[in-house]
């Protein structure tokens, strides 16, 4: 694949709002896991919950998507810039020529929850949320279309945890054809109440906050995130992608591939791409959920794939597992990580698990990263490996 090169991109989540504050928690090991307050009936977990969405209000021309799901995305849009950079990249390639290609698991599915609970008497909806368009999968994509004045192709991606990643692998599909000539990838997937209490029924969901590949990890924290990014064939500065491998195992709908084997077609796909081997990658972000089989899988992967002095870690320690947002937000911690110098480590673990090899990290590092990796694995072995690099040639 020709590379594309990562001209603008931001972040919303519970570590930070805008990509300098999650810079900074990354920096100072400063999460943003609380003791879960959003959930009216108990549930004794951990959440990343972002600050401020209840007080944000989306412009009045945008009313008719209101609900959590969107306004978190309109937090995400207007951070480090890019709403400006986007609209900027409308106006130079014309607005039918920039793809729009969105991950979410959830959508807005909470304004649906809301919904039910506040049923009339005669089976309706209450009034101010007849909204078809905000009870549908595609009310994310449908809003920043909206919001961005696009009319291009508008594509929602939802294959679980690993919806945000594979937008990249989506768009650098609909650039290189000639169908695009610029795309707006991005994620964004909101607390709710399925999501808590679902994870929360598969026995998933830790009390205390989630440690990743520690001996003695308990399952996962839910959180919710936003983050977009501009995707141009040229560009002045880094990051780039330079390679993408996608793969569905299909094993179980929550359980990875016992060999890994989806996760490894994946890895193996964004190599042979970029054209790199296993020792040319300096950093990897793991998908790292802190469940049992996810994060004993994975490690088993990552040992046996790559050289002892590659850097791996989990970031879900300072944010939590963002389910469709995951890809986006963890995109953003590579690029930060590329540009500081720092390799995050493993925030709350304390002893590995016997299964993790020398490339897992629990302290913060710092190196020179010229090429870092990505996993994201969804429920149902659908499975995303993204390639970065500081420069087009990796």
């Amino acid at each position: 694949m020709t590379p594309l090169c990562i001209t603008g991109y931001s972040v919303a989540c519970s570590a930070g709002v805008g990509v300098p504050a999650l810079a900074a928690a990354l920096r100072e090991r400063r999460g943003g896991l609380r003791p879960n307050d959003f959930t009216e009936v108990p549930l004794p977990t951990f959440i990343g919950r972002v600050p401020g969405i209840e007080d944000l209000a989306l412009p009045g021309r945008l009313a008719t998507w209101e609900c959590r799901n969107n306004r978190l995305a309109w937090l995400a849009l207007t951070s480090d810039g890019f709403f400006e950079h986007a609209c900027a990249a409308r106006d130079r390639y014309g607005p039918d020529r920039v793809a729009l290609v969105l991950g979410t698991s959830t959508s807005s599915i909470g304004a649906t929850e809301e919904a039910y609970r506040r049923l009339l008497p005669d089976g309706q909806y209450p009034e101010d949320l007849r909204r078809p368009i905000v009870h549908t999968p595609h009310s994310l994509g449908d809003f920043v279309r909206a919001a961005l004045g696009l009319e291009g192709i508008a594509v929602t991606v939802g294959t679980a945890c690993s919806s945000s990643a594979k937008v990249f692998a989506q768009a650098e599909r609909l650039v290189r054809l000639g169908l695009a000539d610029a795309a707006v990838v991005g994620g964004v997937d909101s607390l709710c109440g399925s999501v808590l209490f679902g994870f929360n029924s598969l026995e998933l969901v830790s009390p205390e906050p989630c440690r990743p590949f520690d001996v003695a990890r308990r399952g996962i924290s839910i959180g919710e995130a936003g983050g977009f990014a501009l995707l141009e064939r040229d560009g002045a500065r880094a990051p780039w992608l330079l390679g993408y491998g996608e793969s569905s195992d299909a094993h179980h709908m929550s359980s990875p591939h016992p060999q890994g084997l989806g996760a490894r077609l994946a890895i193996e796909a964004a190599l042979g791409r970029a054209g790199l081997g296993p020792e040319a990658v300096d950093y990897i972000n793991l998908h790292g959920t802190a469940s049992q089989r996810n994060d004993e899988v994975e490690a088993r992967v990552i040992a046996g794939m790559f050289p002892a002095t590659t850097r791996a870690s989990s970031t879900k320690g300072w944010t939590g597992h963002t389910l469709g947002a995951a890809g986006i937000v963890e995109a953003v911690v590579v690029f930060i990580a590329m540009e500081t110098g720092l390799a995050p480590g493993t925030l709350n673990a304390a002893e590995l698990d016997p299964d993790c090899g020398p490339q897992i990290r629990l302290a913060n590092e710092a190196a020179d990263l010229r090429v870092a990796l990505s996993n994201s694995f969804g429920f149902g072995g659908s499975n995303c490996a993204l390639l970065f690099g500081r420069d087009r040639h990796g």
